[in-house]
């Protein structure tokens, strides 16, 4: 949504207008000379490159060697001096500065490059040289206008100053936002990182299906669609987790998928209705096995997007490079929430603790089920640094393992980091009886009215019923991890094309 004025509004609307019609103008002078778009120009050089091989070599070394050198890009400056012209060319790598002669180039090209407009894509041999302010340049000896822009780029001292804007048309965000394109690359690095750490430790990269006849593996409201040939209801995935399970009972040991996950839920800056997560399951792992795993995994991610994991997010230090605290619910109550250990285990006083919060608390919840909704309302935000809660309550953890110690939690673990949820895994559930059980269970709360419960799955029923090892799994949520190795405070801030509204 614009911020203008409304007569401002429409006078830049206007003007931008024009200018799309006077490129429009020239691209016909372009097809009228004959091919208007070729795609015979192959650069063999990038401009992050030559600065680095040859940016601190003084001129009178480097002009003499006559570099050739060919790039591509798109014109992001121009400034025409007479027979002479300046301009800058942004490649996928960075800028470089082109010197565009008559003497060079001739007459004629000098007359067409002078008409050319930011925003153009432009490729160029030349030689390498340096001006007398010392900036790495191509002296062209030929230049050609590969792509015409049609639209002009937003103001060059300002760029895109409408945040929906730049999510919006990311591509003119990534054109004008040097520190937008990076946050992208340290995706790529994070993404390329984790595939690889899983690889390197015996995982085996597998996927799995994204419409579902039944949703599950998360407590979540899913897209509904229908498949015509089929004829039945189907839903985009909201988790992974019970077909790779259904993996285990099939022979491999150690599994993972790098997967896109729906939720038919609200949107928000740690939300996007559609989201990226990596899910892992190895046999014979316990929680504390993936818990010393993922440490790992994420400090390894760190290092390869940013060079390190010690981070700062919003202006804080985040210790990634540092062993991860682990805390049960009840402890992180004391250690946070100003509890004793005998007030921690006391569920009348948290259920007046929770009450004084403003919250409503069920008069059925049991102990573990009032720390943990106290835990929810107070101690989460606080938990900046990287630490893992333990032992979460059985009602709300209907696919974990239930501990021997203490039936009435399960082997689970969440990882905080920021104040923000990071990755949630646990001993699996391979009791067949008992999974059943919970599924009915949740079954029964969604006959009630919860949209979120999961449904019963007959089919994961049985295949356990064949015998799935013990095993362990865990999910890491991307896009978060990419919040924070970024400073990012939003998640939109790290999807090349977040969710929106359609534009009007």
């Amino acid at each position: 949504m614009s911020t203008l004025p409304p007569d401002d509004a429409a006078s830049g609307a206007a003007d931008a207008n024009q200018l799309v019609a006077e490129r429009r103008e020239k691209l016909a002078a372009l097809r009228r000379r004959g091919v208007a778009f070729p795609n015979d120009f192959k650069p063999r050089h990038h401009a992050a490159d030559l600065h680095h091989r040859h940016g601190q070599v003084p001129n009178d070394e480097l002009e003499p060697q006559a570099l050739a050198v060919s790039v591509a890009g798109r014109m992001m400056l121009k400034r025409v001096m007479g027979k002479a012209c300046f301009a800058t060319l942004q490649d996928v790598t960075g800028r470089i500065q082109l010197y565009v002669t008559q003497d060079e180039v001739g007459p004629d090209l000098l007359a067409d490059f002078k008409h050319w407009d930011l925003g153009d894509i432009v490729g160029c041999e030349g030689l390498l040289f340096r001006t007398r302010t010392g900036e790495l340049s191509i002296r062209a000896t030929t230049v050609r206008l590969l792509t015409k822009s049609l639209r002009p780029l937003p103001d060059k001292f300002h760029g895109m100053t409408d945040q929906e804007q730049k999510y919006r048309q990311r591509y003119v965000d990534l054109m004008m936002d040097e520190a937008a394109r990076a946050r992208f690359v340290a995706r790529s690095k994070a993404i390329a990182s984790i595939r690889s750490h899983m690889v390197e430790h015996g995982f085996l990269e597998v996927e799995t299906p994204m419409l579902h006849p039944i949703p599950g593996g998360a407590n979540a409201k899913p897209f509904v669609t229908h498949h015509n040939a089929l004829d039945q209801s189907m839903y985009l995935r909201i988790a992974p987790e019970l077909y790779l399970k259904r993996l285990l009972v099939g022979g491999f040991e150690r599994v993972f998928e790098i997967n896109r996950s729906f939720r038919n839920e609200g949107i928000s800056v740690r939300h996007n209705p559609e989201f990226t997560m990596m899910e892992f399951y190895a046999a014979y792992w316990t929680h504390h096995d993936l818990m010393d795993f993922t440490e790992g995994l994420l400090r390894q991610a760190a290092r390869a997007a940013t060079g390190s994991a010690s981070l700062h997010y919003a202006g804080r230090p985040v210790h990634l490079d540092q062993p991860f605290a682990r805390l049960t619910v009840r402890d992180a109550l004391v250690a946070h929430a100003g509890l004793s250990a005998a007030e921690a285990a006391d569920a009348a006083l948290i259920h007046a603790r929770l009450k004084a919060l403003g919250e409503e608390p069920p008069a059925h919840w049991s102990l573990a089920e009032l720390q943990f909704g106290l835990f929810e309302a107070v101690v989460e935000a606080q938990l900046w640094q990287p630490t893992f809660i333990i032992d979460y309550p059985v009602e709300v953890s209907p696919l974990a393992r239930a501990s021997d110690a203490d039936p009435s939690v399960t082997e689970r673990f969440e990882l905080f980091v920021t104040g923000r949820e990071m990755a949630n895994g646990f001993s699996e559930l391979n009791d067949a009886e008992d999974q059943a059980a919970r599924f009915l269970a949740q079954a029964q709360a969604k006959e009630a009215g919860d949209e979120e419960a999961m449904h019963y799955d007959a089919d994961f029923i049985r295949a356990l019923e064949y015998g799935m090892p013990p095993a362990g799994g865990c999910g890491v949520g991307i896009d978060r991890l990419v919040m924070l190795l970024t400073d990012s405070p939003s998640i939109r801030d790290v999807l090349l094309f977040p969710a929106l509204k359609r534009e009007a």
